[in-house]
Formats: structure tokens, C-alpha cells, sequence
């Protein structure tokens, strides 16, 4: 029978003392209840002795090249553990097994009986003899790793590891080898190991909160791996999960389960390993065994050494290990110092779990207990709001009653008393208990109850208060849990300082959390302020991997022209080129993407560089320096020269405190500008959506990110990440829409003012120039943009107008000099109309040289009707050529009229319908011959008048 609790007495989240699980581990096996068992009370004792001449375990060996993996097999599974060299010869080299080598006295006692001898030669005191582990027991490398496949497309990591196993390599193993995330929370499930009904509402709660609270901090779920019980639950979330949000982070979750219990186990053993291991849940067949849960994403399972098939428990030192070893390593983000906080999760259970929660307790482990999911988990829940005198034997006796039914005849006076002494001290310490009670009509608070315990923990363990509220923003930063800082943090009660909430605005913009920016900024956080000193730049040093850190690497000469973005990224001199990182940097590198017809934005740090002083800064500003703060360069930039032949003490105070509000302004949009564009550079679209709400040119702001957008994807090399820009850069272009359309709605004059109207913040350009580098049509369509542009058009509108009317000119001395006076020596207004076209081909030699040729200059040659004008007999030739010409002059008027609102669009519809009227005549071409020629056939016989014949046909 499978046992009913899957943490039995022992399971100590922080011991790794496994002297103490093994003396707890023994009174749970002389309790152990005659029908039903904790899952760790019928563990056998483990040896778990160190070697005489060791003291730590295998050291940590570098992982060799393909060329070192042993392929002497051809079968199937060596071939395919070709395409997992390195973590196949990783394992092999760290992580062992324990076999039992003796063959003639008798197998050790607990160990594999299997390999001995027979009974009958077994001496009669066999199993009262020490095992000598120095003799018998001999350490290999472990054979059974690599990928579960259970059917489908469900497939799971695995190794088989030994109870000494230490749990910094099980940590590599993770986290390197198998590409973990660093958790920033571990929760520990544990509860009933046999299958235990649960209340749909409360199955629905335990699902949802669970996984929410996994996604949102990137939490690893541990539990026992079995596809039972407890485990199973958690398994049926994280499959629910996956069916549901597809696109969400991964959840991990971890089974830690007992190697010689687990059911088919012979399918994952591969010396060379498996990829994949074919496993199919047979629980019909397990009968005492267990299967694995197909939902986990990985599976630790633990050998002791032994050939017992009861050996429930057997992984419980190593967990405990595992889970103590993880609490003291630092969150997933490198920005905090705070450490991973451990949780115990629990869902009903018997006196396993209780020592279980009683043992967290004591270690500090906050555990929060589901109210109603059965057992003893029920019983904590009724007493845990009592005062500790009100807990008796009585009522405890009470209770075991109610919620273990059938189990409670089973259960001694003295396991009550042992019970009742635990649960005292467990609620004696509430701050670490939480009891979650879950309504009908309650459907997603269980992970803000998980993460209240934490904080609750947390918040005591701190001795001062001020150090609290800090401790708390952070790991609700990296946590990425905002609805619990807006509540328990960011309350009415208190006014906040800006200055107080720097260090976690830097960690939220490091960390990509953009709620909480937003949180941030509403709660009094002066962003100019902020972005003092070198935070700017420092902004700059901890941008993600990334195209433009590529881009800035490479212009800093850490990579060469011809390294891939991958090689430049993953080199070992990218920390190193980080610290380099400079505004000067990302000046160069802004201005390219902008267009060269923009200036810097940030100053340049050498004497004499382009941009180190503005056109409209004083003449005797101090020099520039490296890093500006944007309140440093408005107080350098924004002066009031007319002020400076007065003493200090005769300035008017007026205009001094317009002058402080100026720069205070102007320090403001700098302080936007710059977040915004820290955002944009990265493609980071929720974080950029905040900053450009931030920016005081929030036209040009949006703008210059399209172009700057548009320009990064242009040339990047990834295959998504263009994509990505582009959309992002047609966001910003409808958001300079919608602005630009409000302002034109509200003040015409003032909103074509805008447009051209030079923004400092964005290297001294305009709207409308922005606009058109980027290409960006819908804005150009913008109808106060056409009316602005249409007013740029028609400034040299007289000009123009003076070309036509010069031109229709010349149109009619031309059609004077061939209609009246062609003589046949030049009148005085031919040679006019010949000096006029002269002039015309000096006109168009002119376009062709400034490259602004239009195609109609071959139309202004009819100087060969010159030459035959100088002869009497090719007169009549030479006025012909002079009338086809004049044609050809009219037609140019198509050409003029284009630009026309009205003419334009008739015209180039005309034109287009010339074309395809040719195609038209061509077919009906076809059907008049065929016609005429059939018609002619039979009415007339035998005519040999070809030209008549071809003129009938033709007019039939």
C-alpha cells in the first residue's frame, strides 16, 4: 500500500544534520501504525558514513570535451547521448552511486540482496553483523540520467544520485548544467502522499495561487516527484498552467523521490544514459510502489543504497540538505544581497507532517497550512487562533477524531500527548504560521497568503522598522509582486522621500520591473533627482544583452568588425566592456542611429570634441565634464547672461525664482529624455511606455524612438528581434498621432508650430524632420502636417506661378511662328523663339549636373529643324520637325499640372489608362480582322484588289 504521508517525521527544511533525522526517523518507525505508514516512518536507517581517507564527496571536475565520452557501444542510446556530450560526461564525472561489493560472507545488511549469495549460505546471524562500508561498499558512477519522455510531448530531466550526494553539485547540476533560473523563492510542498480528496473550490485555489505565485517571483516547486497524493496535485497545476498560458514562463518543478520505490525503474537505467527514456504510469501495476508524476519538470531521485521496496523517506535527508543549501544562496538577481527564502506549503498529512511543520517552525521556516484539505493540517487550522492553555490533550483527542475518521482507533494516548506538545509550540509562534482559509467564491489569494507569510517572517525577524519596510519593497521588487507594495507598503500612512526610494527605483529599472517604475513614480519618486551622479551611466553598465550593447561593444573595439552579435555577447571581456561604457559612448552610437543631421546628445568629455559647448551657452561657462547629471547641464546650459553685469544681492528676486523654475523644468525633461531613452535602446516596451509619459517633448520623444527604432532593426542580424522593433517603433509613431491630433484639435497655429519648432533634447532637429527620415507616413498624413507642408510648398509659389505663365509664353510665339511667320528667312520672332529654347537646354543641362534630372531634356533638341531652315529645299521638312516639337511642348504641361490637388490625380489616371488602353486595341484588333476577313470571304469571291481588300476588311 502506497503510505498515506509523504513527509514523515524528520523533515527538517534547514537541518542538515542527518543524525537527528535518523533518531526522529527511528520513533517514527516504532509508531508506525499497523495499516497505514508515513511515507518516511518505514524508511530503514541510511548508512550514510564518510570514507576514512575522505572528507568531502568527489570534487566538482571540469567538464571535459566530447572527445572524452566513452562510445564504445553502437546501440541506439550512445548515438543519441552524442547530442548531450557535456552534461552526459558532467554526471558521470560528479554525481555517484554506492554498490555493495561483498559476494561470500553475505551482502551488508540493508544492501542490495540481489548481487549476494543465496539464503542458504547465509550464516544464521547474517543480519546482526556491521556493515563494513569500507570493505563492502564501493562508490561508481551513476546510471541512470538524462531526459524522461512519458508520451506525447511531456518529457522531463533526470538522474539517479546517492544519499551522500552533496548539495552544492545537485545545485551546479541544476542551475549549469540543466540551465535553471536561480530561484528567488523555494516552496516546499508536503502533505498526504496517498491519493486524499480535496474540495473542488479549495483544488481550484491551491492551483491557481500556486502557479501565480511561481510565475511571478520564479519560485521552484519542490515535493516528493510520485504521481500521488500531494504531488499529484501539484502536478495537475503545472499541467493546467501549461494548457493555459502558453506564453508565461516555464514552471519548474522539482521531484525529490526515493529511487528504490519508484515503479519501471529498470527503463531509466543507461550507463552512457538515456535520450530519451521511454516511461509509462502504470499504477494498476505499481502495486507498493509509486510512479513518477509526468507534470514535474525534473527529478532527483535518491538511492540509499539499498534493496528495500518500502523505502519511502530514503530522499528526505538529501532534500532537506538541498533546500538548506539553496536558502543560503543569494535571490536570482545580482542587485539584491537578500537571500532565497524557503516556504512550506502544506495540504492534509499525518504525524509525518506534523513533525514536519514542527521542525520548519523551529528552524524559522514560515509554513502556510490549507484549512480544509483533511488531516492534520485540519486540526493546526481549529487551534491555531486559541491561546496556547486552551490546546489540550482533550481537544487535540477531539479533533484526531473528527478529521482522521477511521485512523483515529489506530492512533495511541501518547502519540496525542507528543502531538498536542508540538502544536503548541507551533502556534505559540504565529508569526510564522499562516492559516489559509479559502471561501467558495475565493478563487486567486493563496499566493498573496504565501507571500504575507514570508513577509510576516521576514518583518520579525528584522529589530528595527525602518530596516523592515526596505527589506519587504525589495523582495516584492524581485518578486515582481506590486499588488502586495501597493497594500502593505505604499500606504496612506506615510509620506515617502524621494531619496528613500532611489536604491529600489535602480533595482526595478535593472530588474525590468515595470509596475513597479510606475508604483515608484507615483509615490513621490523625483526622477531628476534620480538621476544624479553617475545613475545614468551606471543605467547604461547593466543593460541587458542586447543589439545596442552589441552595437556599443563593438564601437568600443572589444569585438571585431566581423564577430557575430552571439560571439560578441558571450565573450569573456563583456563585464570588462561594461565598465568602459561612457555617455560619450552612447552619444556616438544615439547620434548614428538618429541620423548625422542631429548633434549629440550628451556632451563630449574631450576638449574640443564636437558638441562640448552649445551655441547658447554662456561664453564663460565652466568646462564640461564626462558624466552630466540633467540638473547639472540645465544649471550649465540655461543661464541669464543680461543679469551678470549686476552684484548678486541686486538680482531681482522675480526673476530668479523663474529662472530656478526654468531649469527645475528643464531638468525634468532632460531626466525623462534620458530614462525614455535608456528604455528605447533596449527595445523594452512596457518600460518605455512609462518613461514616454515621463518625457516633457513627448512628440519628438516618440519620434526619435521610431527612428531610432526602425534604424536598429535595419540593422540587426537576429530573426525576431526586427520584427519586434518595428511594431514597437509603429506604436510610438500612433502615440505622436494621437498627441499631435489633440494639439491641432485644440490650436491649429500653435500645433503646425511643433513641427518645426528645434528640440534640444533630441540633437537640435524638429518633428517634421524626425518624421520624414523615419519614413513615417501615417504622421505625414497627419492632416495638419499636409497643411504644414503644403505652406512649405507653396513659399515660392510666385516663382512658380511665373514659370507657367512664361512657359504658356513661349507655347504661343511657338505656335505664332509656325501658324503665321514661317518665312523663309528667319523673322525676328523665330529667332526669339530659338534664343527662348536655347535657353531651355541651358535649363536642363543645369538639372542634369545637380543631379536633378526630370526625363524631358531629349524634348528640347529640335535644332536639326535649324538646319534645315538654312536651306531652301529642306524647308518644308524643317517646319515639320518644328511641328511635331511644339506637340511634345504641350504634352509637358502634363508634366507641370501634376502637382496639381485638382489636375494631378486626372492625370496620372490618364496616363496609367494609355497603357493599358493599348492592350484593349490589341484585342479588338484581333476580333476586327477576324470579323472583317470572314465577312469578305463570303460576300465577295476571289477579289485580287489588295488595297480594297484591306480597306474592306478593315471598315467591315
Amino acid at each position: 500500500m502506497l503510505p498515506r504521508d509523504i513527509t514523515s517525521t524528520g523533515y527538517n527544511l534547514h537541518s542538515g544534520r542527518t543524525s537527528f533525522i535518523r533518531q526522529v526517523a527511528s520513533e517514527s518507525i516504532a509508531s508506525k501504525l499497523p495499516t497505514m505508514s508515513d511515507a518516511q516512518g518505514g524508511t530503514k536507517k541510511i548508512g550514510r558514513k564518510k570514507e576514512k581517507n575522505k572528507d568531502v564527496l568527489i570534487p566538482l571536475n571540469e567538464t571535459p570535451g566530447p572527445s572524452a565520452t566513452s562510445l564504445s557501444s553502437p546501440s541506439a542510446s550512445n548515438l543519441q547521448v552524442q547530442s548531450n556530450p557535456q552534461i552526459s560526461t558532467w554526471i558521470k564525472n560528479n554525481i555517484t552511486k554506492k554498490e555493495c561489493c561483498s559476494n561470500k560472507e553475505g551482502c551488508c545488511s540493508g544492501y542490495s540482496e540481489l548481487d549476494s549469495t543465496d539464503k542458504v549460505s547465509k550464516p544464521e546471524d547474517f543480519k546482526k553483523r556491521t556493515c563494513n562500508e569500507d570493505k563492502h561498499v564501493h562508490e561508481v558512477s551513476t546510471d541512470a540520467f538524462g531526459v524522461i519522455k512519458f508520451g506525447g510531448q511531456k518529457s522531463s530531466k533526470y538522474v539517479r544520485v546517492f544519499t551522500d550526494t552533496k548539495p552544492e553539485v545537485l545545485y551546479e547540476l541544476l542551475t549549469k548544467q540543466w540551465k535553471l533560473p536561480r530561484p528567488n523563492l523555494v516552496i516546499s510542498v508536503t502533505g498526504g502522499a496517498k491519493n486524499f480528496y480535496l474540495k473542488s473550490h479549495l483544488k481550484k485555489v491551491f492551483h491557481r495561487g500556486l502557479i501565480k505565485v511561481a510565475q511571478t517571483t520564479g519560485a521552484w516547486i519542490i515535493t516528493g516527484g510520485t504521481n500521488a497524493g500531494v504531488m499529484m496535485h501539484v502536478g495537475q497545476a503545472v499541467r493546467d498552467c501549461a494548457l493555459n498560458n502558453t506564453m508565461k514562463r516555464k514552471i519548474v518543478a522539482i521531484g525529490v523521490a526515493p529511487w528504490r520505490v519508484i515503479h519501471n525503474k529498470d527503463k531509466l537505467v543507461n550507463e552512457e544514459g538515456c535520450f530519451p527514456a521511454q516511461y509509462v504510469i502504470d499504477t494498476q501495476g505499481q502495486g507498493n510502489m509509486a510512479c513518477l508524476d509526468n507534470n514535474h519538470s525534473h527529478f532527483l531521485l535518491v538511492d540509499d543504497g539499498t534493496n528495500d521496496k518500502d523505502a519511502y523517506g530514503a530522499e528526505i535527508p538529501l532534500r532537506t540538505e538541498l533546500e538548506q543549501y539553496i536558502s543560503d544562496q543569494a535571490l536570482g538577481t545580482e542587485a539584491t544581497t537578500i537571500k532565497t527564502l524557503v516556504v512550506c506549503v502544506v495540504l492534509d498529512g499525518g504525524g509525518g507532517t506534523l513533525k514536519t511543520i514542527y521542525n520548519a517552525i523551529e528552524k524559522g521556516t514560515p509554513c502556510v497550512i490549507l484549512q480544509g484539505s483533511g488531516r492534520i493540517a485540519d486540526v493546526i487550522a481549529q487551534v491555531s487562533g486559541l491561546p496556547i492553555n486552551s490546546i489540550t490533550t482533550t481537544l487535540i483527542k477531539e479533533l484526531t477524531k473528527k478529521y482522521f475518521g477511521e485512523e483515529y482507533k489506530h492512533i495511541k494516548d501518547d502519540q496525542i500527548e507528543a502531538w498536542k506538545n508540538m502544536i503548541q509550540k507551533i502556534v505559540e509562534k504565529s508569526d510564522l504560521l499562516t492559516i489559509f482559509r479559502a471561501k467558495k467564491d475565493d478563487q486567486g489569494v493563496l499566493d498573496v497568503a504565501i507571500l504575507d507569510a514570508l513577509l510576516k517572517a521576514f518583518k520579525t525577524a528584522e529589530s528595527q522598522e525602518d530596516k523592515s519596510w526596505k527589506k519587504h519593497l525589495e523582495l516584492a521588487i524581485t518578486w515582481n509582486r506590486v499588488d502586495s507594495a501597493e497594500t502593505k507598503i505604499f500606504t496612506e500612512e506615510r509620506m515617502w522621500k524621494s531619496s528613500d526610494l532611489h536604491d529600489f527605483m535602480r533595482l526595478a529599472l535593472v530588474c525590468n520591473k515595470p509596475d513597479f517604475v510606475s508604483l515608484l513614480l507615483e509615490n513621490g519618486l523625483c526622477l531628476e533627482d534620480f538621476l544624479q551622479d553617475n545613475t545614468l551611466c551606471d543605467l547604461y553598465k547593466n543593460l541587458p544583452n542586447c543589439f545596442f550593447l552589441y552595437k556599443l561593444v563593438k564601437k568600443m573595439k572589444f569585438t571585431s568588425s566581423s564577430s557575430t552579435r552571439r560571439k560578441a555577447l558571450d565573450m569573456n571581456g563583456l563585464d570588462q566592456a561594461r565598465k568602459e561604457v561612457s555617455l560619450e559612448h552612447v552619444s556616438n552610437e544615439v547620434r548614428h542611429l538618429l541620423g548625422k543631421f542631429t548633434k549629440h546628445i550628451y556632451p563630449s568629455s574631450k576638449s574640443g570634441g564636437r558638441n562640448t559647448c552649445r551655441e547658447d551657452m554662456p561664453y564663460n561657462s565652466p568646462p564640461l565634464r564626462e558624466t552630466w547629471t540633467p540638473r547639472e547641464l540645465v544649471q550649465h546650459v540655461v543661464q541669464v547672461p543680461h543679469m551678470e553685469n549686476k552684484p548678486e544681492t541686486q538680482r531681482d528676486d522675480e526673476a530668479e525664482r523663474e529662472d530656478e523654475a526654468k531649469r527645475e523644468d528643464e531638468a525634468k525633461r532632460l531626466a525623462g529624455r534620458d530614462l525614455f531613452l535608456w528604455a528605447v535602446v533596449q527595445n523594452n516596451k512596457e518600460l518605455s511606455k512609462i518613461a514616454w509619459d515621463q518625457c516633457g517633448d513627448c512628440i519628438s520623444a516618440a519620434l526619435a524612438a521610431s527612428k531610432i527604432l526602425k534604424k536598429m532593426a535595419e540593422e540587426s542580424i537576429d530573426a525576431d528581434e526586427p520584427q519586434e522593433m518595428l511594431e514597437l517603433a509603429s506604436h510610438f509613431e500612433d502615440r505622436a498621432i494621437g498627441v499631435f491630433s489633440k494639439c491641432y484639435k485644440n490650436d491649429e497655429e500653435r500645433a503646425q508650430k511643433l513641427l518645426v519648432r528645434i528640440s534640444s533634447l533630441w540633437g537640435e532637429t524638429t518633428c517634421l524632420r524626425l518624421a520624414l527620415e523615419a519614413n513615417n507616413k501615417k504622421f505625414v498624413a497627419e492632416l495638419g502636417v499636409q497643411v504644414k507642408l503644403l505652406g512649405l510648398y507653396c513659399a515660392p509659389q510666385v516663382k512658380f506661378y511665373g514659370n507657367i505663365v512664361s512657359y504658356f509664353a513661349f507655347l504661343f510665339l511657338f505656335a505664332y511662328v509656325l501658324m503665321v511667320d514661317f518665312q523663309r528667312t528667319p523673322s525676328i520672332a523665330e529667332l526669339v523663339l530659338y534664343f527662348w529654347l536655347f535657353t531651355l537646354v541651358c535649363e536642363e543641362i543645369r538639372q542634369v549636373r545637380c543631379c536633378k534630372y526630370n526625363g524631358h531634356c531629349l524634348e528640347n533638341y529640335p535644332f536639326s529643324s535649324f538646319y534645315f531652315r538654312l536651306t531652301t529645299k529642306l524647308l518644308y521638312p524643317g517646319k515639320i520637325i518644328l511641328c511635331i516639337d511644339f506637340v511634345v511642348f504641350c504634352l509637358r504641361l502634363m508634366a507641370i499640372f501634376t502637382i496639381n490637388r485638382t489636375l494631378g490625380p486626372k492625370i496620372i489616371i490618364v496616363r496609367k489608362m494609355m497603357r493599358d488602353l493599348f492592350f484593349f486595341m490589341f484585342l479588338l484588333s484581333i476580333w476586327v480582322v477576324a470579323y472583317g476577313v470572314a465577312k469578305q470571304g463570303i460576300l465577295i469571291e476571289n477579289d485580287n484588289r489588295l488595297d480594297w481588300i484591306m480597306g474592306s476588311v478593315r471598315h467591315r
